[in-house]
Order: structure tokens, then sequence, then C-alpha cells
């Protein structure tokens, strides 16, 4: 593995206009609006209003210190897209290890860009790892199962970790367009109330790493779609086009669905604008590798 102290990288972060965030993976920590980096040999980045919960185990991936290589450099989290599956797991290994969860209890999802989502149980554990996926179509996972770990695909899209500190529950959800627009999000916290009694004023809900609204560009019928039902996220450029806050969607999906505002965190950072930290499907097509984020509630000890 090469050494992370040797690595420095200036990310810009859409939300916050003109701000940087520099990132010296030399064995410490900084912090920036809503995200902390955390600088391990296997970088990751965690939210603040997450870290402060002692149960909560999370963190999102980049694409930085793996051992895949060439387009998938080097931390691709993809089984189907075409990197070696022995290196695939040793990458599940070493973000695993790096956040400091068991990989033998990662479930895995199987995004479809539908709106299925699945109660996780303990006979999930190793799903998509170990063993074949049994389902064909989850784009958002719920459990209330300590040291289950949920992840959540994206390269652009929107993955979004839920948190219920009352109800002792977690939650994944994946929201490309599709997703977004049928309203995952809102679908995750009804099956967290029907599943485990969640109130969803309760729930802490956190928008990682992914595509941001200056640019993300649609026409056609998405265009279309978005303008007519979340116009406040659209804004128009000319030639039929516009570009689409995929963020401030599921913002507006989650106040909907019970969310207070103060628990909602967007993580302001742009997959597209970081594509040398990031996988982005915008800026590298069908040939890149996979991001993933993580959360799990802690064992009893």
């Amino acid at each position: 593995m090469q050494p992370a102290i040797a690595w420095r990288k200036e990310i810009m972060v859409g939300s916050f206009e003109q701000d940087e965030i520099r990132m010296e993976f030399a064995g410490t920590r900084k912090t920036h609006g809503q995200m902390l980096f955390i600088e391990k040999e296997v970088p990751y980045l965690a939210f603040r209003t997450l870290l402060s919960e002692p149960e909560v185990r999370h963190g999102c991936a980049t694409r930085l210190g793996g051992v895949s290589e060439g387009c998938f450099a080097s931390l691709n989290l993809g089984f189907f897209r075409g990197d070696p599956e022995e290196k695939v797991r040793e990458n599940f290994c070493r973000i695993c290890d790096s956040i400091g969860v068991d990989v033998n209890k990662v479930v895995l999802p199987k995004q479809v860009h539908e709106c299925n989502v699945r109660r996780v149980t303990e006979e999930d554990f190793g799903n998509g790892i170990v063993r074949p996926l049994p389902y064909d179509s989850v784009d958002a996972q719920v459990t209330n199962v300590r040291g289950a770990v949920l992840a959540v695909f994206g390269a652009d899209c929107v993955p979004i970790l839920f948190y219920d500190p009352a109800g002792h529950a977690i939650g994944t959800a994946h929201a490309g367009w599709r997703g977004s627009i049928g309203r995952i999000a809102q679908k995750t916290v009804e099956t967290m109330t029907r599943e485990f009694g969640t109130d969803p004023k309760q729930i802490k809900a956190c928008i990682g790493p992914s595509i941001c609204g200056e640019c993300y560009e649609v026409d056609g019928i998405v265009l279309r779609r978005f303008s007519e039902e979340f116009p406040e996220a659209v804004t128009a450029c000319g030639q039929g086009k516009g570009l689409l806050n995929l963020w401030k969607v599921n913002e507006t999906v989650l106040l909907q669905a019970g969310l207070l505002p103060e628990h909602i965190t967007v993580s302001g950072v742009c997959t597209k604008c970081n594509s040398d930290v990031f996988f982005s499907h915008r800026v590298m097509g069908e040939r890149r590798g996979n991001l993933a984020c993580f959360i799990s509630l802690a064992e009893e000890k």
C-alpha cells in the first residue's frame, strides 16, 4: 500500500461556495463544515453529526487506499464492474478495517434504481461479500441488528444514511434521479417507522458525497418531471436543458417525510468536481469503480 502521508489534494465543496478543504493524509484529522476527513492509510469521510453518536460506526469511502488498478484505481467497491473479485474483497477488508466494522457482517444492496426497501437480519450477514445476493432489487436497507453493516453504493448518485437514536435503528438509501423522484428516502423513513416504531422527528439523515447541483445537467423527461415536482431544485440553462440539485430534492423529500431540518445534513462534497478523489459516472462513464458508504450499530460489550 502506498504511504498515505505522501498524498495531498484540495477539494472544492459546492455548498460552501469558495471554501476549500485541504486533505493531508498524515495520520491526523481535519474538519470542514459538516464532514470530517479521517486520515488513515485508507482514508474516509465521516459526518460530524454521526461521529457524536457513540453507538454508530460509519464512513464514506473515497477512491484512495485500495489495491485495484487502471480505471478501478484504487479502492473500487463494485463487484460487477470488471475488476477481479479478489481485489474488490481486499478493498472491502481495508475500508471496513479503517472504519472499524466487521467485513463479514456487511450486507450489500442490489441497486437497480428502483424504490424497494428491505429489512436486514442476522441471516443476511455477508450478502454480496461471501455469498451471492439472494434478492434482485434492493436500493434501500434498514435494520436494528447490532453489528450489521449496511452499505450503499454510488458514483454520482446520492447515498443517504439514516439513524434513529431513540429506536436504535439505521438505514441506507441509494437515490439517483429515479430513486429521488420515486421518493426512496421517504419510503425508507416509512419502513423504519413500520418495522421499528421509529418517530421521523428523531431520525438523523446524512446526504453523502455525490454530484452537485452545478454539475448535474439533465434534459427531456427528467427535466420536465423534476421541474413539475421539485421546481426549487431545478435551474434552467437554455436549449431544453437544466441543472438538477439532487441534494435539494432529497432534503425536501426528507422534510416532507417528517424529519426536522436540523436533523438533515448535506455533505456538500461533489463527486464530479473531485473525480480524482471519488469515482464519477459523469466523468468516467461505465469504466470506473464504485464508491460506498457504510453505517452500523456497535455491538454491546
